[in-house]
């Protein structure tokens, strides 16, 4: 009986999907974006985003730990360096799973999974919203005093 074993196996041995979620990871954190299936998706989720969390902390053991899942010193360089200080402010939630369709071949349900903080069209979209700010009554009733000067009817 397979009583309180939930996580996907996703068809392959231990050590293959290991080796799978170790390569999948990698690509993510050095491409910000990849295209897999829904599955494999939310399995490299599962995986990732504890390593993204244990890279806020920026030592000589969480490089070790992170290492150990990844093994690759330029994902672990991009990782502590560069996604790191983007993410510090996050509580969580690093990453993005968009459905786009089903695969041709096999009609597998595909998507990307991204980093949030690093998606190009959502960034613009907040950076427009950004300039909007509120301001008090104190301060906009003097600036709405000044530009109200009424000329002096001229004699003719």
């Amino acid at each position: 009986m397979r009583h309180n074993k939930k996580f996907n196996h996703l068809g392959r041995t231990a050590a293959h999907r290991a080796a799978m979620l170790s390569n999948m990871a990698t690509s993510l954190i050095m491409h910000k974006r990849i295209t897999t299936t829904v599955a494999k998706a939310k399995a490299l989720k599962k995986y990732v985003e504890p390593l993204i969390t244990k890279s806020k902390q920026d030592s000589t053991n969480s490089r070790r730990v992170v290492f150990s899942y990844l093994q690759d010193k330029h994902a672990i360089t991009e990782l502590f360096s560069t996604i790191s200080p983007k993410v510090a402010n996050r509580p969580g939630g690093y990453t993005r799973i968009i459905k786009t369709g089903n695969r041709l071949g096999d009609n597998a349900p595909m998507c990307f999974i991204e980093l949030v903080d690093f998606d190009e069209n959502m960034m613009k979209a907040v950076a427009k919203k950004a300039p909007r700010t509120r301001r008090s009554k104190k301060s906009s009733a003097p600036a709405t005093a000044a530009p109200t000067v009424e000329e002096a009817p001229k004699a003719e």
